[in-house]
């Protein structure tokens, strides 16, 4: 395989990412993005997204002219789709949304010839690697004279460029001749194990594993609702119960964010909605962490208010779904700002990963002490934890949603301040 081209269909948080490191490994890549913005970028040896190290791959690949960027694809012997995969809101139990996995699938369809491999990424409800097959069928393809597989990402937003290669994989094909060919394909750049088995398979075992994380983040914040309203400090009673050799709660959050924890344990529901108790009662419990977090802040402004006689401005510390990174995609945080803005309240964000917002004016850390009547710390950004920033915030009564202000001696005693939300480490 090494020598061959691939195009990676979707230049995001996983697809640039892994064009970058393929055309690293000695592949000739052409990425796909529909933003001319990102592919001019690109083009330009930059990065539109925050990673760490992704920047130093992509100015390298770029110049050595094994990475270029295009806002539509072109023929290869590899096509990886690593497009967002969202739900449609508006029903009882969201929907998947797989059409830009089919769009994508589309736009290759004219380009596949015999012995080409296609490879499935994103994150998908069960037997969409089957839809695609069938989809490209009806576009007039000899499926039987192509491979096409499924192999899920399975990365830690700031940690992508390490994780791709160190991670184990599971690759799931539609034959086992495409299984196949896919492990093998990965074998030339993965470290890690690249574990086989068919494609439905593979497709479920991503949505496994964020629910198994989205149901223990879910005990974590239903303790510290139950601790709030009993008088407990939750951090110090998970640290406790986390002292018991088979226990190890997870710290409680203003909800789950990213992609994958927040939007994956829906699509297992959508399929089996009367056998997936569990997993919808965890998605359940942490939506309504993000509501619970909402009320708490605007019982503390209601109160400034009238402490003050005019409206109390609040400070959102975090937009981003997790600690480090710029990706506001399903952000508990980003959410609550919302909510509280939407209430007609002043409310202005501290997000150090990001320039400006459509909707908030972001301000700096120091801005946001001098002038904000309420902070909320919404995300364990480096930026806050650091001990003097603790300091400062902790003296200006932030309300702690992330653990942000219980490093060492400065744990406070259990208050509304201390009862939230980590973001959740992604995928």
């Amino acid at each position: 395989m090494k020598n061959k081209t691939v195009c990676v269909v979707g230049l995001g948080y996983i697809g640039l990412p892994t064009a970058a490191l393929l055309a690293s490994a000695g592949y000739e890549v052409v990425g796909v993005d529909v933003s001319e913005h990102a592919v001019n970028t690109i083009n330009q040896g930059k990065i539109h997204i925050v990673e760490p190290d992704l920047d130093a791959v992509v100015q390298a690949t770029v110049a050595a002219g094994r990475l270029r960027a295009c806002t539509s694809p072109h023929a290869a012997d590899v096509y990886m789709i690593c497009v967002p995969t969202p739900f449609h809101e508006g029903t009882e139990i969201p929907q998947p949304n797989v059409e830009y996995v089919m769009a994508a699938t589309r736009s290759v369809a004219g380009l596949l010839k015999r012995g080409d491999l296609v490879i499935l990424e994103s994150t998908s409800p069960v037997g969409t690697t089957l839809e695609m097959r069938e989809m490209l069928a009806g576009q007039g393809v000899d499926v039987s004279s192509i491979h096409i597989a499924y192999c899920p990402e399975r990365v830690l937003p700031g940690k992508i460029m390490t994780e791709l290669v160190g991670n184990d994989r599971v690759v799931g094909g539609v034959t086992q001749a495409d299984t196949r060919v896919a492990a093998d394909f990965y074998r030339t750049f993965v470290k890690g194990q690249v574990l086989e088995t068919d494609a439905k398979t593979a497709e479920l075992c991503k949505l496994a594993e964020n629910s198994f994380r989205d149901v223990n983040i879910a005990i974590a914040n239903e303790l510290s609702i139950i601790c709030d309203e009993q008088g407990i400090d939750v951090w110090k009673l998970i640290s406790l119960a986390n002292h018991h050799p088979r226990v190890n709660i997870l710290q409680p959050g203003a909800g789950v964010g990213g992609h994958c924890i927040a939007v994956d344990p829906w699509f297992i529901v959508a399929k089996s909605p009367a056998s997936a108790r569990l997993i919808r009662a965890a998605r359940e419990v942490n939506n309504h962490k993000t509501e619970w977090a909402v009320n708490k802040i605007s019982e503390t402004m209601t109160a400034a208010t009238q402490r003050l006689g005019r409206p109390a401005r609040l400070a959102c510390l975090g937009l981003a779904f997790k600690p480090d990174i710029d990706d506001l995609r399903e952000s508990p945080s980003l959410q609550i700002a919302r909510a509280i803005k939407a209430s007609g309240r002043q409310v202005v964000a501290v997000e150090p990963n990001i320039e400006a917002h459509d909707e908030f004016d972001i301000v700096s850390l120091e801005n946001a002490l001098a002038s904000a009547d309420v902070i909320a710390v919404l995300v364990k950004h480096k930026q806050f934890c650091d001990l003097h920033a603790i300091k400062r915030l902790l003296s200006a009564g932030a309300i702690d949603f992330c653990g942000a202000l219980t490093r060492g001696k400065n744990r406070r005693p259990a208050s509304t301040s201390q009862l939230a939300a980590a973001p959740y480490l992604e995928p």
